[in-house]
């Protein structure tokens, strides 16, 4: 591999865990990242260097919001095992399905939520403790730990993103307690999804765990600067990051219907 290329991925790969921990959405950067610099190579391949790459980067984030935020463990496990089912199903279910038919789908999702987070400015400021029913603890579960993981497993770019707001809007976390819990849940879907790749052959070892250890060092630094900046620094992070998806998305779909 071209030493320039090698060192661009790395660099690619920190600045992924670093927005990964913050709020998630790192795979925009190293996905697409990987597809630029191996055009020919198979995208489940990409996918699933994709994914051990970025094990490394949101377990390392996990371990890091732990060590400073408390956990409901009671409602993370739970959503957890749901969420390594989940994800390793939608990464089956990505060899037989196109990435292009989903994503005019996700682009009216992530509207969705930049409306939702721009017309709530004070949405994950502050928790909300009184949404925490047992109820709306079940439909998190469902939420997080099956339609997102299922999405995370069959593409994967914002993941972090719509757990983020799946624990704000649900069960009323701060932004930043969401983060503690959205990365232990991403840490399990890049698990389900990176075994189904794995077992498929689909993982190239050594670009993967070289770019994981860029993923760890970004996420690291990233889990830090999240907590000492605080939940309005994650807001605006947050909608930069969606508006960079949809883009990145809108382009993809747009050259899709003009090709």
């Amino acid at each position: 591999m071209d030493p320039g290329l090698f060192a661009l991925l790395i660099v690619a790969a920190i600045f992924a865990g670093w927005v990964d921990a913050v709020v998630g959405g790192g795979g925009l950067i190293q996905l697409p990242a990987l597809l630029v610099a191996f055009p020919t190579a198979p995208p489940a391949l990409m996918l699933g260097t994709n994914k051990m790459a970025s094990v490394c980067g949101t377990t390392i984030s996990a371990i890091t919001y732990a060590r400073k935020i408390k956990l409901e463990h009671r409602l993370l496990w739970p959503t957890v095992g749901l969420a390594l089912l989940g994800s390793g199903a939608g990464a089956v279910a990505a060899l037989a399905v196109s990435a292009s038919a989903l994503k005019p789908i996700i682009i009216a999702v992530l509207l969705a939520v930049l409306v939702l987070v721009i017309v709530r400015p004070q949405m994950g400021l502050e928790p909300q403790p009184k949404l925490r029913t047992p109820m709306r603890g079940a439909a998190l579960m469902l939420a997080a730990g099956v339609g997102v993981a299922f999405y995370d497993g069959i593409i994967g770019p914002g993941t972090g993103i719509f757990l983020s707001i799946a624990f704000t809007t649900i069960i009323g976390f701060d932004y930043i307690t969401a983060a503690a819990h959205t990365k232990v849940v991403n840490a399990a879907t890049n698990i389900g999804g990176v075994t189904v790749f794995a077992l498929q052959g689909n993982v190239w070892w050594v670009l993967g765990l070289t770019m994981g250890v860029g993923c760890m060092l970004g996420a690291w630094f990233g889990a830090r600067t999240a907590m000492a900046r605080g939940s309005g620094f994650v807001r605006v992070v947050l909608v930069a990051v969606v508006l960079a998806l949809l883009a990145r998305l809108s382009w993809d779909v747009w050259n899709t219907w003009n090709a």
